[in-house]
């Protein structure tokens, strides 16, 4: 048997934050010219380790060897130079500043006259990177606010590759990416890994996992389940070992009977923006209408149009009743909740308490008289947390330290508390594992039961057939088709219109 070139080993590792053990005795192994998965649930450590071996916090037992020698990075700067970089989930870039300064901050010195920073040397060299992933659409000098988060996030791969790295961490980035991204991440990892380096390959996409990785190593509850090669990849098995528990291998909806209601929540009537182009639609209640597309053809910015965070440059939004959504403030009192794609950015307040972040949209709901009882608040937030099953230490825990796919059920939760009568979802499983993905099909299908009115926008085609009661496709702004619930819909039928 061929011996393997092992330039990365864990060994012994734990971590804890307050009560919580986050890693338990983990040991790992990664090889030269391979494309290592890492999967597991929510909250099961992944992110921790990976985040370790970056160099962006300390564990608390367990040692490191790298490239065969004793390895403990002080930081994410030492971990780059020692040839180790990483690529994450959610935005790690300043928008505020060019392409050319995020690829090159923290190496500001290479393009260095005296004190001044030679800005035309380093867009140059910028281009040339960029250039090399084949984005030319990406202008080195603009900033970079001017770019959606898709790009944003690609310019965080060209700033991982530009030291060329011998091990490249890849922490569910594939989430931020539409199909064209995600051909430029695959293209990347590959060729890493055919320049005999190696690549750390974070996913919840079971399947993803299946077609890129070599290996794969699942975790659960901060410890290693197993490692599995390519030959023994299962995927119904892979879920069992993922969540410790039986997964349904359709957990979409299994009914096909369209009987759309005469009663609509939503109306919207020949809506332009910058990137929309004449858009009306009704959405009923007691369905869930789909709005699927690429990630660049204008449905999230549909998705803050009906909830007013966006005004058209022409037509119109209303309720059922007529009312006409131009704010925020007039959608949460029509009973509108709004779950945007953008987590950290937009749907949670990462610097506050997981308390803090359910409660705040329903405070006028809990005051009693002119004030708000802490106790009335407490019951109130765990109530909605244990609803979701947030995996946390406590209440009062800041949002910003649980797993992507805790956030995301701390962002359903507190729309969840105001007892919303038309949700807009933006993108609802975006980063989350198999079994919070089941948890929320299931929360959806209970709300479309309850005669709520559900506007669901998603890239993930799969998803928008399994749930939807119609779909509605997005075309470069203008939507192409409407096609309703058929056991007879496939991928197929919707790229006809997509592409």
């Amino acid at each position: 048997m061929e011996k393997k070139d092992v330039i990365l080993t864990v060994n012994g590792m734990d971590k804890s934050f307050g009560a919580t053990k986050a890693l338990k005795n983990v040991g790992i192994e990664i090889y030269r010219n391979e494309i290592h998965g890492l999967i597991g649930e929510n909250g099961s450590g992944k992110s921790t380790l990976s985040s370790i071996i970056a160099g962006m916090q300390k564990c608390d037992e367990g040692t490191m060897e790298y490239c065969g020698r004793p390895y403990g990075p002080a930081n994410i700067f030492e971990a780059e130079k020692a040839g180790i970089a990483m690529v994450g989930q959610e935005q790690n870039t300043l928008e505020d500043i060019s392409v050319a300064e995020n690829i090159f901050i923290g190496k500001e010195e290479r393009f260095q006259s005296g004190p001044i920073v030679n800005s035309g040397k380093m867009n140059r060299e910028a281009r040339t990177v960029l250039d090399g992933l084949g984005l030319g659409k990406i202008k080195a000098e603009e900033q970079l606010k001017h770019y959606d988060f898709e790009q944003r996030k690609l310019v965080e791969i060209a700033r991982a590759l530009y030291d060329r790295p011998e091990l490249m961490i890849v922490d569910e980035t594939s989430t931020a990416l539409s199909k064209y991204g995600r051909e430029i991440l695959y293209r990347t990892i590959n060729g890493l890994r055919d320049q005999n380096k190696a690549v750390l390959f974070i996913s919840h996409d079971i399947v993803e996992i299946m077609a890129v990785c070599d290996r794969v190593t699942i975790l659960r509850d901060g410890e290693i389940v197993c490692t599995l090669p390519k030959e023994q990849y299962d995927s119904h098995t892979m879920k069992q070992y993922m969540v410790g528990r039986e997964i349904e291998e359709n957990y979409y909806r299994t009914d096909y009977e369209n009987r759309l209601t005469d009663e609509v929540a939503l109306r919207a009537e020949h809506i332009n923006t910058e990137v929309l182009k004449d858009v009306s639609l009704e959405l009923h209640y007691g369905e869930i209408l789909g709005i699927g597309g690429l990630t660049d053809c204008g449905m999230h910015e549909l998705g803050q149009v009906l909830f007013g965070l966006r005004r058209p440059v022409a037509g119109s939004v209303c309720t059922g009743d007529g009312t006409p959504l131009k704010n925020p403030s007039v959608a949460l009192k029509k009973k509108i909740a709004y779950i945007s794609k953008n987590r950290d950015k937009e749907a949670l307040m990462l610097s506050s308490t997981i308390l803090e972040n359910i409660c705040l949209p329903s405070l006028d709901k809990l005051k009693k008289g002119l004030l708000v009882t802490p106790g009335a608040e407490k019951a109130f937030a765990l109530k909605y947390a244990d609803l979701l099953s947030v995996k946390m230490d406590r209440i009062t825990q800041n949002v910003m330290y649980l797993s992507g796919g805790n956030k995301q059920k701390v962002a359903v939760a507190k729309w969840l508390g105001t007892d919303a009568d038309i949700y807009i979802f933006d993108c609802p499983t975006r980063g989350i594992d198999v079994g919070v993905q089941s948890d929320i099909y299931d929360l959806l299908e209970r709300l479309r039961k309850k005669k709520k009115a559900i506007l669901m926008i998603s890239e993930e085609l799969p998803e928008v057939i399994g749930m939807s009661d119609r779909i509605l496709i997005l075309k470069d702004g203008s939507l192409t088709a409407e096609i309703g619930r058929s056991k007879n819909t496939t991928e197929n039928t919707l790229i006809h219109y997509i592409i």
